[in-house]
């Protein structure tokens, strides 16, 4: 009955928002232009990706918010309402701030069912509040002190374009209003990462530069028996969201990963990972190269191709290769528990972004929210100026939604294309990166041009410059979906019926007489008809009939 139970327990964990989401940053002294940088897969299979906007505001005295769960759309309760609010798209404001976060949930017992402010509203309420990423420390600090938390364990990723920090979070559980938190500054030199695993462990007591926390962050832990050592070995991690399985192999393996691409060091804390050798990895590493915006979108699809976790080499590959494995990500079979690994691109990402701020631009050209629909391998990061005043009919709120689908929604298109593919994966994906690459860079290749315009326009007319950059915007996401919406109608054609057509130059050719050529017939992978072999080959192997059989 008692491992009845933990089974039950540890299907359940792998089943919740847990091991949802991942955040990596950069830090302007670790990018290739001097840009802070930062990620984000809001990782669900309820979550509808599309592209969030508040227009800037002023409010009435007396007006007050009322709040909404972000994941659910439960009704939490009411707050006073600022007199100024800030312009925000997506996850960014026109100031340049853009905040991130990933679920740990931590202990159970220290979530306030009571609060009126969850993770989502959190972090949207603060975007129209905040100018600076110290700023949006202290505001949601004070939204949480005064109103109650009401969400589980959280990491934030909060960066301006001067600075980047790592803010983590927890409440205090029924009848204890507000939540414990520290917030600690990446250096300028350095990148960092978090995905669904509390990362913060011993943090400077005595920085207020480069560390900020709430006063009872280790009296708390002391109280509830979670800490009992000397102020100095506090641990926030260890104290509010101790390390499981589940923590090492679905989370910290995906920051493993993110630092191994670019800091050489890094590739011996796989014995962390697989349990090998118990001492944490740093909360940030310093890079052997600077980043740009392309390598954290590449980073943003990584399945771990070319390491020991490498899920494209196992039987559940399947014929074509397959990084991907759907829920669950934990089974059981003859009582013993297994799992699946747990990649930073996923098939149940609603909306994913790379938001790039560079504090020698205006506000209103500086801030680039790359904006992308549905799983990163299968996205385009689309250029969504955080100063625009409307966004695209390919990304609004309302145009489709999880349960009813649209095919001027870029969501739908997406995921329309994706799970075209994810079936035939080594073959329909060297059909779509080329695409994906060839709008990506187009757009990277036109910023400079569209910023040195808007950079010049903006001394002269405002309104005029965020018209411009609108329209800019808006008609690079509905270019990118409706060339993704003719790739999936390629892959349909190209690909019926398990044959694949002929083609040359990424056209399908004709017969002599202009009709279809006779498509190609690859088959499965070699190693995979060895493994049909070893399963069941005696009884699938061609046998010769005996003379006289049917004599």
């Amino acid at each position: 009955m008692k491992k009845s139970i933990v089974i039950y327990l540890f299907t359940l964990l792998l089943s919740t928002p847990i091991f949802a989401c991942t955040n990596l940053l950069v830090a302007k002294g670790a990018s290739t232009d001097g840009s802070t940088m930062v990620t984000y897969s809001a990782d669900s299979y309820s979550l509808f990706g599309e592209l969030y906007h508040w227009p800037a505001a002023v409010y009435p005295e007396g007006a007050v918010l009322d709040v909404y769960e972000w994941d659910t759309g439960k009704y939490l309760g009411k707050i006073p309402q600022l007199k100024q609010t800030y312009n925000v798209i997506g996850n960014m404001n026109e100031h340049q701030l853009c905040i991130g976060e990933t679920t740990f949930t931590g202990r159970h017992e220290l979530i306030d069912t009571t609060g009126i402010i969850d993770y989502g509203s959190l972090i949207y309420i603060t975007l129209q509040r905040a100018k600076t990423a110290r700023e949006a420390i202290r505001i949601m600090a004070d939204l949480v002190k005064d109103h109650g938390y009401y969400s589980g364990g959280e990491s934030f990723s909060i960066v301006d374009k001067n600075e980047v920090w790592i803010m983590e979070m927890i409440g205090k559980g029924v009848g204890n209003k507000g939540a414990v938190w520290v917030a600690v500054h990446i250096p300028d030199d350095c990148i960092a990462a978090h995905a669904n695993q509390s990362r913060i462990h011993q943090f400077p007591l005595n920085d207020k530069e480069n560390c900020i926390y709430s006063p009872d962050v280790i009296s708390f832990a002391r109280s509830k028996g979670y800490f009992k050592g000397k102020d100095a070995d506090f641990s926030f991690s260890k104290a509010y969201n101790p390390l499981d399985f589940g923590g090492l192999r679905y989370c910290e393996a995906r920051v493993w990963s993110y630092y191994k691409q670019y800091c050489k060091e890094a590739e011996k804390w796989i014995d962390y990972v697989l349990l090998k050798d118990p001492v944490p990895m740093p909360l940030y590493v310093k890079p052997d190269r600077k980043l740009g915006v392309k390598d954290l979108m590449f980073s943003m699809r990584d399945h771990y191709e070319g390491t020991p976790l490498d899920p494209t080499k196992d039987v559940a590959a399947g014929p074509f290769h397959s990084p991907y494995r759907f829920s669950p990500l934990a089974w059981q079979s003859d009582s013993i528990d297994y799992c699946f690994e747990r990649p930073t691109s996923t098939q149940q990402t609603g909306f994913t972004f790379v938001g790039q701020m560079r504090n020698y631009l205006p506000d209103e050209v500086g801030g680039v929210f790359w904006f992308g629909v549905d799983d990163a391998m299968f996205t385009v990061y689309t250029p969504m100026y955080a100063s625009m005043t409307q966004t695209p009919e390919c990304y609004r709120v309302g145009n489709g939604d999880f349960s009813h689908f649209s095919w001027t929604s870029a969501f739908w298109i997406h995921n329309w294309v994706a799970n075209t593919a994810y079936g035939r994966y080594d073959q329909m994906i060297m059909d779509t990166k080329p695409l994906q690459d060839k709008l990506e860079s187009g757009f990277l290749e036109m910023q400079s041009l569209v910023e040195q315009k808007a950079s010049e326009l903006v001394k002269k007319d405002r309104k005029e410059t965020l018209a411009f950059l609108t329209d800019y915007s808006i008609s690079q996401a509905q270019k990118a979906t409706t060339e993704w919406k003719k790739l999936g109608e390629y892959l349909i054609v190209k690909y019926m019926d398990g044959a694949v057509k002929k083609e040359k130059d990424g056209k399908l050719i004709t017969n002599d007489y202009g009709r279809s050529q006779y498509p190609n017939r690859p088959g499965m992978s070699p190693d995979f008809y060895r493994k049909i072999v070893n399963e069941k080959g005696e009884w699938l192997k061609v046998k010769e009939v005996p003379q006289g059989y049917l004599e």
